[in-house]
C-alpha cells in the first residue's frame, strides 16, 4: 500500500510538475512572439523588455564564412536601437522568425530561431535568453543576433 501511494504522489508531482513546465514555456514563448510584434512595429515597448544588466552579442558573419562575436552594453545598445529604429521604420524593414524553439536553462529559457532580414533570402542564427522576474514580468537577459553587416566588427575586441 505504501509503495502504491507513493506512486500515485510521485505521478501527481510529475504531471503537475510537467504542466508548470509547459505553462512557463509557453509564457516564454507568448514573450518572444510580443518582442517580434514590437520590433517590427518599431515600438518604443522594446527598450523595456531588456534586463539592465542584458549581455549583447552581435555575431558578424565575415564574406568567407568565419564568425566574430561583438560584445556591447545594454545602454549603448538601446541608444543605437533607437537610432536605427528611424530609418528602420522609413524602409519598412522587418525581421521574420522561423524554427523558433524554447529550451528551459537553469536562468530561463534560451529562445533560438533563424532571423530573416526583409529583402533578404538568407537566414542568420539568433538566440535570447528570457527570465521570469519575481514581478511575474518577462526580460530578455542576454541575446545573441548573426549580422552580415561588416560595420559591427570595428567594435570587436582585438
Amino acid at each position: 500500500m505504501k509503495k502504491f501511494l507513493l506512486f500515485v504522489i510521485t505521478g501527481v508531482v510529475f504531471l503537475f510538475g510537467s504542466q508548470v513546465f509547459a505553462d512557463e514555456q509557453q509564457e516564454a514563448l507568448k514573450f518572444f512572439n510580443t518582442y517580434v510584434n514590437a520590433a517590427n512595429n518599431y515600438s518604443s515597448e522594446v527598450l523595456r523588455m531588456y534586463s539592465p544588466e542584458a549581455k549583447i552579442i552581435r555575431q558578424v558573419v565575415k564574406p568567407d564564412g568565419g564568425l566574430v562575436d561583438v560584445e556591447t552594453d545594454i545602454d549603448t545598445y538601446l541608444s543605437q536601437m533607437k537610432l536605427g529604429q528611424k530609418g528602420a521604420k522609413l524602409r519598412r524593414y522587418k525581421n521574420t522568425y522561423t524554427d523558433v524553439q524554447a529550451i528551459k536553462l537553469d536562468n530561463g529559457y534560451k529562445i533560438s530561431s533563424l532571423r530573416q532580414p526583409a529583402g533578404e533570402k538568407y537566414k542568420l542564427k539568433t538566440y535570447m535568453i528570457v527570465q521570469k522576474q519575481p514581478s511575474g514580468k518577462w526580460l530578455i537577459t542576454e541575446e545573441m543576433m548573426q549580422t552580415k553587416v561588416q560595420t559591427f566588427l570595428k567594435y570587436a575586441k582585438k
